[in-house]
């Protein structure tokens, strides 16, 4: 495949350019600094702001997929405002260029057993509370719109590296927990299921979540 690849020098787009790049495809890698991308067969790095929704699906046009793992910048005090206006510039992009969007979300969207959102829970971490927000109504912005040819992938609450075992299990809008009741995935794993969705698509205009 031809794969579209945005954030891929950051720590969940390294792991997806690595997973795509051991599969054979062809990447392109959107990324704020080339550099920062290593040079390996098959991958092509590409300066490009995402935000310019009409050079973006220029840019996109001949693509198979694209994979965004775009961030506002976990830090910065904008965070909200910036990963709000990247997350509806790329949908736009991949809708103009007719292109299939997965898109890298948070687990803050996630659902607890009562029906609330994790991030609105107060004791969820402080400094990644505005990301976690932005994430989750960039996912409620693709679910009211007409467009559908897109998937959001949410992590486990934990991600963290790891082993690339391969497995995971799957779960829509509920944390996926493990028999000791933890919801974690390493993400190399993660990467192999969102690059398993992105070579078989399961999953239309709806979200789905990973763990183990």
């Amino acid at each position: 495949m031809k794969i579209a690849l945005i954030g891929a020098s950051g720590y969940v787009g390294g792991a997806l350019l690595k997973e795509a790049a051991g599969r054979g495809h062809a990447v392109t890698a959107i990324v704020r600094n080339p550099a920062k991308v290593a040079e390996q067969a098959g991958v092509t790095a590409i300066k490009a702001d995402v935000t310019d929704a009409k050079a973006l699906a220029d840019l996109l046009k001949g693509h198979d997929v694209v994979v965004s793992a775009f961030n506002g910048g976990w830090g910065d005090p904008d965070i909200y405002t910036k990963h709000m206006a990247g997350s509806k510039a790329i949908a736009a992009a991949a809708e103009a260029a007719g292109v299939r969007l997965v898109e890298i979300g948070g687990a803050g969207s996630l659902r607890a057993p009562d029906g609330s959102q994790l991030v609105d829970s107060p004791d969820f971490p402080a400094g990644y509370k505005d990301g976690a927000r932005a994430a989750r109504d960039a996912l409620t912005a693709l679910q009211k719109g007409d467009w559908k040819d897109w998937t959001l992938v949410s992590p486990a609450i934990t991600l963290a590296p790891g082993q690339r075992t391969g497995k995971y299990r799957l779960s829509l809008d509920n944390p996926v927990f493990d028999a000791k009741g933890e919801s974690h995935i390493s993400v190399e794993d993660f990467a192999v299921a969102v690059l398993d969705e992105a070579e078989t698509p399961k999953h239309f205009g709806e979200r789905f979540t990973v763990g183990y």
